[in-house]
């Protein structure tokens, strides 16, 4: 699956993921208004609004984008609609040709971290029938418990032909609480970011490891670090845009041949309606604002990697 990514991110020349978070206040009124004619203010009428504005912003971006990633947090607000939500927008961006992150940040060990990574990137057997319940094509996790919560992961994806991105050094501001901390003179996320490329080793693609790294744009410095770290692990960096993060600060995380990385933008392209580079288009475009967004942000990542 890390060769099908790295083919998309050349075809469409757009290292980039769009990360499909949709809290409600991000869905137009008139999306919300006809969800909730239909279903009601319920948990059914919020999941509904949201799939239809995931599926106008992947209809508006499939063509420019290689990936998306949904965070299922968004989805689990809503209960079981909202998970239904969540694979109908898994499915409908297979079905477009996107490469699927699941956002899940999974991390636990043990017959638990099996289930997680079954359903999630493998299969689950009920009697004579075998069934991918949800079949992302990668997903995030935390190694926070060690190799007892990864090992059954890549067990899976090894047998799925499909990806990780292990957290190593997160964009939010707390983050250093424990990641920075020195052990042995070094702070947690290099001794991490070791763990990650020992891991990577294990199941490798073309060039790059099935088995990436999430490191924040937000600490460019400690990204240059990282990438000699860990030379053929891709790395997904969030915090592009919103958090901060501009393409000035990513070309750290590239190597040479202008591979190796791929920058998530959430809201700053979902919601891209509601700011004021965009409001142009009004809500009754958001979509085609997000299709706009997801332009520029190409143009500010390639304009850094060719002035590096």
């Amino acid at each position: 699956m890390i060769n099908q990514l790295i083919d998309k991110i050349k075809q469409t020349g757009a290292p980039i993921v769009v990360g499909l978070d949709p809290m409600l206040s991000y869905v137009p009124e008139h999306l919300r208004k006809k969800a909730y004619a239909e279903l009601g203010e319920t948990l059914e009428g919020a999941a509904e609004a949201i799939w239809e504005f995931n599926k106008q912003i992947i209809d508006h971006t499939c063509d420019l984008i290689p990936a998306v990633k949904p965070q299922i947090a968004m989805y689990e607000q809503f209960g079981v609609p909202g998970m239904i939500a969540f694979q109908r927008t898994v499915e409908y961006s297979k079905k477009k040709g996107l490469v699927v992150i699941g956002d899940i940040k999974r991390g636990d060990i043990g017959s638990t971290s099996a289930a997680y990574a079954d359903g999630h990137l493998g299969k689950v057997t009920i009697g004579s029938n075998t069934y991918a319940p949800f079949n992302e094509d990668f997903a995030t996790v935390n190694p926070y418990l060690g190799s007892d919560g990864i090992d059954p992961f890549i067990k899976v994806c090894k047998e799925e032909n499909k990806g990780l991105f292990i957290l190593v050094k997160t964009s939010n501001p707390s983050s250093g609480e424990f990641q920075d901390r020195l052990i042995e003179g070094r702070p947690l996320y290099e001794w991490v970011g070791e763990k990650v490329a020992e891991w990577g080793e294990s199941h490798m693609g073309t060039g790059y490891s099935y088995i990436g790294a999430v490191v924040g744009a937000t600490y460019p410095e400690m990204g240059k670090v990282l990438r000699r770290i860990m030379p053929k692990t891709y790395i997904l960096v969030p915090g592009y845009g919103a958090q901060g993060g501009q393409g000035e600060d990513l070309v750290h995380f590239f190597n040479p041949d202008g591979l190796g990385a791929i920058v998530n933008s959430s809201r700053g392209i979902i919601a891209a309606y509601q700011q004021e580079a965009y409001q142009q288009y009004g809500a009754e475009h958001f979509a085609e604002a997000s299709r706009a967004a997801v332009n520029d942000m190409v143009k500010d990542i390639q304009g850094a990697l060719e002035a590096r």
